[in-house]
């Protein structure tokens, strides 16, 4: 059972947190095309794109709650729920799962909302998106450290 319930928080890690970190990643620079934009019809395009990248972010949030309710389970089985390193990959998780709940998405709400309101001349210079850029590396950090914790883990099995 154990070798079912870590597929399943592998897959769960793979095809949730993927697309979180790939549209979180790719709304800064669209962000700046949009706010750079003179030509309505390629801020229309950004807009639509950034509405899209949002969604995906949402969405595969919400569902990535199964990466660690898979992760618990999986690792109850295993009778590592106390062990450093996973302890250390829990909080590491969470940190992250605050960054996007608490930071990225909520910003990505209000820069769709502002931008939408914004007159058909650019802002320049504007901080967001390198505020987002900024965001999206700590999330995406947090998620390659807790992706190295748990392939080298200590006590591996793996003789690595």
């Amino acid at each position: 059972m154990n070798k079912l319930f870590l597929s399943l928080h592998v897959l769960a890690a793979i095809i949730t947190v993927g697309p979180v970190t790939v549209a979180a990643s790719m709304f800064p620079a669209t962000l700046r095309r949009a706010l750079g934009t003179v030509d309505a019809g390629d801020a229309g395009d950004a807009r639509a794109t950034l509405r899209t990248l949002h969604r995906i972010c949402r969405v595969y949030a919400g569902v990535g709650v199964a990466v660690p309710l898979f992760g618990f389970v999986t690792a109850s089985g295993l009778g590592v729920l106390g062990d450093a390193w996973l302890i250390i990959s829990i909080l590491l998780t969470a940190l992250a799962a605050c960054v996007l709940a608490l930071l990225i998405l909520p910003g990505q709400d209000r820069a769709l909302a502002e931008l939408t309101g914004l007159p058909a001349a650019p802002v320049p210079n504007s901080p967001r998106p390198v505020r987002f850029a900024m965001l999206t590396g700590v999330f995406n950090l947090l998620w390659a450290t807790v992706t190295v914790l748990m392939i080298i883990r200590p006590g591996s099995t793996t003789g690595v």
